[in-house]
């Protein structure tokens, strides 16, 4: 649990995927025609992935990827950051935390 806390506070944005999940895809895709450089960790590429995923489920995070981290917070999976986008506050939240600067 510890090394995920570490791991959120990292960068400004946070991203826990799996190479193959297509909704990690939309979320990566999605910040970065925003502009925006998160630090993403491929869970299934990751040595001691899976105790990673242990530990997001037990922050909360179901599904567990995409599980995304804005601030050092936990904003949600895919939908959670898609109705953020689509009610125009993902980016007043990205600039917040010093993820985006335009």
């Amino acid at each position: 649990m510890e090394r995920v806390r570490r791991m959120v506070t990292e960068k400004p944005a946070v991203i826990f995927s799996k190479s193959y999940c297509c909704m990690s895809h939309s979320i990566k895709a999605l910040f970065s025609d925003l502009g925006v450089y998160p630090a993403v960790h491929e869970l299934d590429q990751m040595p001691r992935g899976r105790d990673v995923e242990q530990a997001l489920a037990a922050l909360g995070c179901n599904p567990t990827v995409p599980a995304v981290f804005i601030g050092g917070q936990l904003v949600g999976g895919e939908s959670e950051v898609m109705t953020l986008h689509l009610q125009r506050s993902l980016k007043p939240m990205l600039k917040k935390a010093g993820a985006l600067w335009v």
